[in-house]
């Protein structure tokens, strides 16, 4: 129970820090072109967090296999799902990419039960079920899919890789910390994304003069980045990956409360009956007794 409690406090806060962080790129995005702030982000994150591994004593990663599975979670998780979630609503809107990448904790309850064998009990299918229907009657269901084919699909792709990422970190976490997971997955996100930054800077122009998007190019990189993405998977060491993704349901609803409090946007009762049912999804699983695996 105590693992339980502070797993799921990792992930609340870091599903939180990845809704508040719209709120901030939306005015960077502004400056500096998407492909280009992620790689940015990713850098400023490594540097924070290599240096804080380099004052921890953790298990060194030795084999070409400890290696290529880190190298598949930045690849999988970190360059392609991102990049995945910034070309899908691009193609369409932000609103139908808040609801079809909210079917991510159905595919990691999935992928959790195929690869990480963890049991697909009735509480656990009830509270997806429970959290998605919050998440829907919070972000509303008039959205375009039809006229958005492209966009929809990458966007579902983006949902699913994330999924992979978050099952495969928990792989990872039984040879390794939650901190050298995320370091040298973002260090080989870093090499995939270079790429397409230097791609991108070729046609887009970049401004950093103004002092608020250095403030927010920092805040991108050490607290939604660094910060999130450490406790993300912390939550999920602590956690099953099954339960631990319920709490992905987190970040519209703060995506949204912030915006209200800061950009001034309009909430009505369907925010707070969704968001009800959210937390009674994430409440179901998370507190339930030691021996029951109904």
């Amino acid at each position: 129970m105590k693992h339980n409690i502070i797993g799921a406090i990792c992930l609340s806060v870091a599903a939180s820090l990845w809704g508040g962080m719209y709120v901030v790129s939306k005015y960077v995005l502004d400056f500096i072109p998407p492909l280009t702030l992620v790689w940015v982000r990713y850098i400023i994150a490594f540097v924070v967090l290599f240096a804080i591994l380099k004052t921890r004593k953790t298990n060194p990663v030795k084999t070409k296999k400890d290696w290529l599975l880190l190298a598949w979670i930045g690849f999988i998780g970190y360059f392609i799902s991102i990049s995945f979630q910034f070309i899908g609503t691009k193609l369409s809107d932000a609103h139908t990419g808040a609801l079809i990448t909210s079917a991510t904790p159905a595919f990691i309850v999935i992928f959790a039960r195929f690869i990480l064998k963890e049991k697909l009990t009735i509480r656990k299918v009830v509270s997806v079920i429970l959290a998605t229907i919050g998440v829907i009657i919070v972000i509303g269901w008039d959205t375009r899919l039809g006229s958005y084919f492209w966009g929809t699909i990458i966007l579902v792709g983006a949902a699913i890789t994330w999924a992979l990422l978050s099952v495969y970190v928990k792989v990872a976490s039984k040879r390794f910390s939650s901190l050298t997971i995320t370091t040298y997955a973002v260090l080989f996100a870093i090499v995939f994304t270079t790429p397409t930054m230097v791609w991108e800077v070729q046609t887009n122009p970049i401004y950093y003069q103004d002092t608020w998007v250095v403030l927010g190019v920092l805040y991108l990189g050490i607290v939604s980045t660094a910060g999130a993405f450490f406790l993300w998977n912390k939550g999920l060491e602590l956690m099953d990956a099954g339960i631990g993704s319920l709490f992905f349901f987190f970040q519209p609803v703060v995506g949204a409360l912030l915006g209200w409090l800061l950009l001034h946007e309009q909430l009505d009762s369907n925010f707070f009956t969704g968001g009800l049912l959210i937390l009674i999804g994430v409440v179901l699983v998370t507190l339930r007794k030691k021996h029951n695996h109904v």
